[in-house]
């Protein structure tokens, strides 16, 4: 990494589920064979008996895969392998020239379908009654192992390394500034590119306690011993800036900063 040639182009993608694999789930779901129900009148046992059966029903009788399928395909799909992993990703461009790029990672459970309901006040605020001012580019990868990105098949397919893909990613599709937020495991991801990338990247990470104890208190020595590196309050440039008024970032009760300007 960085790939060049066959590897690093980026093809569109559309999503067709065969109508077989659909059936099959459906048959399966058909087909439980459900426990004994619980003991207790509440949750201190698991999910209680009633609520799995009314979840598999709606699995079976009411969700529309294919609804959900046109609703992804409405939108600019691609995949692009990246050290020799097939990514998938919604890039979603604004009518807005001089947008931001942002890069937004989904958590556990999730997917990008997560942001579909924001992709338009974020590409086009001034349809939304917004500011054209605020608009952004949108990147929307699905995390390796998630959604219609490939599997790792080998061990290392980390945080680290993640966060150095979404890098190369966004290198490819020709975003030199750029800024990222992520939540979940995806804060996670997010803080780890605001100490991989070069400078001037922004990155706003709600569900900030996401990870490990171990994770927490070493992120922070590492920022700041990256050359460059600077942790600032919201408001020190218009990358910054752009991430306090879209994400409401404000520093966290300790007095740490919740936005890292490299």
């Amino acid at each position: 990494m960085p790939e060049t040639g066959a590897g690093a182009a980026i093809e569109p993608f559309t999503i067709a589920v065969p109508q077989s694999e659909l059936d099959d789930l459906h048959e399966r779901l058909r087909r439980t064979r459900w426990p004994d129900a619980e003991t207790s009148h509440d949750w201190n046992q698991g999910a209680p008996l009633a609520k799995v059966r009314e979840l598999c029903a709606y699995w079976l009788d009411r969700y529309d895969w294919r609804r959900c399928e046109r609703q992804l395909n409405a939108v600019p799909q691609f995949k692009t392998v990246i050290d020799g992993l097939g990514v998938h990703f919604l890039h979603i461009r604004s009518p807005e020239p001089n947008a931001l790029p942002l890069i937004m990672t989904h958590g556990w459970p999730g997917s990008v379908i997560e942001f579909m309901k924001v992709a338009g006040p974020l590409t086009d605020p001034a349809a939304h009654g917004g500011d054209r001012a605020d608009a952004f580019h949108l990147v929307l990868p699905s995390i390796p192992g998630y959604g219609f990105s490939d599997k790792p098949t080998e061990v290392g397919w980390g945080v680290d390394k993640v966060a150095a893909v979404w890098g190369e990613l966004m290198r490819r599709l020709g975003y030199a500034r750029w800024v990222a937020q992520g939540g979940d495991w995806g804060s996670v991801i997010t803080r780890r590119i605001g100490q991989l990338q070069p400078p001037r990247l922004a990155v706003a990470a709600n569900s900030y306690a996401v990870g490990n104890a171990h994770d927490r208190h070493e992120l922070a020595p590492r920022a700041e011993a990256a050359p460059g590196s600077q942790l600032t309050r919201a408001g020190a440039s218009p990358e910054s800036r752009c991430a306090q008024r879209l994400f409401h970032v404000r520093p966290s009760p300790n007095g740490e900063p919740c936005v890292k300007l490299n």
